[in-house]
């Protein structure tokens, strides 16, 4: 039987850390990304501040390597967009 390394047991404590710590940024990366969606579909006073908001943990996300910094790219060009477009 194959003898198990501490350096093993550590990597698996630590990678399920982090790997709940990612998720819940994530969960919170879209509930905030839908909040402020959901406020420029309903064409709400309080969407301009949402969207810096969103804006600003999806940086951090992408900072953090959380999520790629492309997807983030993308994520705030189409959310500038369609608050553009429902300004307009």
């Amino acid at each position: 039987m194959a003898q198990r390394l501490k350096s093993g047991k550590k990597r698996v404590r630590s990678s399920k850390k982090r790997k709940a710590r990612n998720l819940e940024a994530k969960l919170a990366l879209k509930k905030v990304f839908k909040a402020a969606e959901k406020a420029i579909v309903s064409k709400l006073a309080e969407a301009d501040s949402l969207i810096k908001k969103a804006i600003s943990i999806l940086d951090k996300a992408a900072e953090r390597g959380i999520v790629h910094k492309n997807k983030v790219a993308r994520k705030k060009s189409r959310l500038q967009r369609k608050y553009n477009k429902s300004k307009a």
